[in-house]
């Protein structure tokens, strides 16, 4: 039979599993928008697979890491990932999430525009006592309606 210690247990685990799987999404923003391809990379497991529809997918961390420095390569246009409305369930050591992302780019003034707004569907797992992505699927919900540069 199950004490309040082993309930207190679990509940902090489970607060704690939430804690470093919500920042997984921010940093994986962060290690994008910085084009930190390697810590980017570090963040899926390695069987992890990124599905990015028009931009490419990749399987492990070095295909990973490769994929996303052809996207985008030193001097391109800089961007800021806001990740927001983070849905995770719980199932021991594996996990699915939703999460949604917004893109934040500049105009041709330097003023700020929302470049593309979209999702991304996850599976998670603990991998070496961290939580890392297995699967990533990501979304575009409105594409941008700039041209590049503009």
């Amino acid at each position: 039979m199950p004490t309040e210690a082993d309930d207190l247990e679990a509940r902090v685990r489970k607060l704690e599993d939430m804690a470093a799987i919500h920042q997984l999404f921010v940093d994986y923003g962060a290690y994008l928008d910085a084009h930190d391809f390697a810590s980017y990379a570090s963040l899926f497991a390695e069987e992890g697979e990124v599905l990015l529809g028009p931009v490419g997918r990749a399987k492990g961390p070095d295909q990973i890491k490769a994929l996303m420095e052809g996207t985008m390569p030193p001097g391109s246009a800089q961007s800021f990932h806001v990740i927001t409305s983070p849905v995770v369930t719980l199932d021991g050591d594996r996990a699915q999430a939703q999460v949604m992302w917004t893109v934040i780019q500049q105009d041709g003034a330097g003023r700020p525009l929302v470049g593309m707004i979209g999702h991304h569907r996850d599976e998670l797992v603990r991998e070496d006592g961290r939580w890392k992505f297995l699967r990533r699927k990501g979304y575009v919900d409105i594409p941008s309606a700039y041209p590049q540069g503009q």
